[in-house]
């Protein structure tokens, strides 16, 4: 029989990166509900339609990458490529127009099938942060104040970089449009196929172009700040000078870039030279159009969203949060075992973590102890049961004490167990 592995481009969570995981969400949890974000938690799948008229035709998720399939009933549904159309359509559903502004988080898996290599996998876990109903440029602000925040506790602010951009308001991307068109149709012979197709359906997206023969042109295209009006010039004035008041250092990259039309003003990654090919750790943008274009009520929002394995690869070892060591109940004796058990669920009902084995000798209970990294093993015999005492070897320095039953769970937690 052939030996079961996980799919391509998955993988099982256990061990240290379990702790790595569990690690990056704690803080990622506490930082954003102190900016008083909520949790929203949207379906794994949804309809296709949701994300293919969010996406674009002409975007690589959609057209390569996106989990598609027909369920029993014959709807075409998708397993999540990304978390913010989920959002968006949960905004729509559930009438929270009425409830903004609106400031969500959320965490968990997402898929896309891509060439599984470091920090890029089928299935990947995600963070996300979304402000919605927010047309002013505080809202920009205080993502980005939430992914420096997330960064710096995180301790690795250091490797990391914010490239910003602004794409303008609509006015501005309709004359950088037209420029591009004009600049790359004077090249259409040197572009790769895929350009070809987004020169006629989305032609900021061949700025996007990952083929190494677009790149050249790409370099000498126009750029979208000769195109900005004084709306668009405000906005990002306003941006900026916000990130320099909070101290939060930027660079302003004018090829960063988002295709599709429901993107406007602030876009922005947070880049690494960590790890590799695959630099950026955290990205994001305001999608004033997004809500409308799904049917819903003209909406402003913008938010940000990050890869939990290409951060789990950055932050260092000494940040994870180990396993907090257990107690490790011995009974000595078969008759012992149930008084045995019986502390060992009061302690753990006190919040203490506990481990029993459940069978074997004094030895090997030990040894299952030591195998735990136990710090305490509390060992329970007749003698002790007639005295309403257990016997607490300290593993760590060799000594013991007898310690009364009813006082057992208050002497362990002043070890701060």
């Amino acid at each position: 029989m052939a030996r079961l592995q996980p799919v391509r481009g998955t993988h099982d969570i256990l061990g240290e990166t379990s702790l790595r995981f569990r690690t990056i969400f704690e803080i990622f949890k506490s930082v954003a509900e102190r900016y008083s974000h909520k949790q929203i938690d949207t379906p794994i799948f949804e309809f296709t339609e949701t994300f293919k008229r969010t996406l674009g035709d002409t975007s690589d998720v959609v057209t390569k990458e996106m989990y598609t399939f027909e369920d029993r009933g014959g709807e075409l549904v998708t397993l999540r490529p990304e978390f913010t159309a989920g959002i968006a359509r949960a905004f729509i559903s559930n009438g929270l127009q009425q409830s903004t502004p609106c400031k969500f988080y959320s965490f968990g898996p997402t898929f896309r099938y891509e060439r599984p290599q470091k920090g890029r996998m089928r299935q990947f876990h995600q963070m996300d942060v979304e402000i919605i109903g927010v047309a002013e440029a505080q809202a920009d602000i205080e993502v980005l104040a939430i992914a420096q925040d997330l960064l710096m506790e995180l301790g690795i602010a250091k490797h990391v970089k914010l490239e910003l951009n602004s794409l303008g308001d609509q006015e501005s991307r309709k004359n950088y449009r037209a420029a591009l068109v004009q600049y790359f149709s004077q090249h259409r012979d040197k572009l790769s196929k895929d350009s070809l197709i987004r020169l006629e359906k989305n032609p900021m997206r061949i700025l996007d172009s990952k083929d190494e023969g677009d790149h050249s042109l790409i370099e000498m295209a126009p750029r979208i700040s000769e195109y900005y009006n004084d709306t668009s010039k405000v906005f990002f004035t306003e941006v900026r000078e916000g990130l320099e008041g909070l101290g939060i250092d930027y660079h302003v990259n004018d090829r960063l870039v988002r295709g599709l039309d429901y993107y406007g003003h602030t876009a922005f990654e947070f880049t690494t030279d960590q790890l590799g090919a695959q630099g950026t750790v955290l990205a994001g943008g305001r999608y004033d159009g997004l809500i409308e274009m799904m049917g819903g009520p003209k909406t402003p929002g913008v938010g940000w969203a990050s890869g939990m394995e290409r951060m789990a690869e950055l932050i260092a070892n000494d940040l994870i949060k180990k396993h907090i060591r257990p107690v490790a109940i011995v009974p000595v004796g078969d008759v012992s075992h149930s008084v045995a058990m019986k502390v060992a669920h009061d302690l753990r009902r006190a919040s203490i973590v506990v481990d029993m084995a459940y069978k074997g000798n004094v030895g090997k209970r030990m040894k299952r102890a030591n195998k735990q990294n136990a710090r305490f093993a509390i060992l329970i015999g007749e003698d002790e049961i007639a005295r309403s005492v257990a016997m607490v070897k300290n593993l760590d320095q060799g000594s013991q004490e007898e310690i009364s039953l009813l006082k057992l769970a208050d002497y362990l937690k002043e070890k701060k167990l």
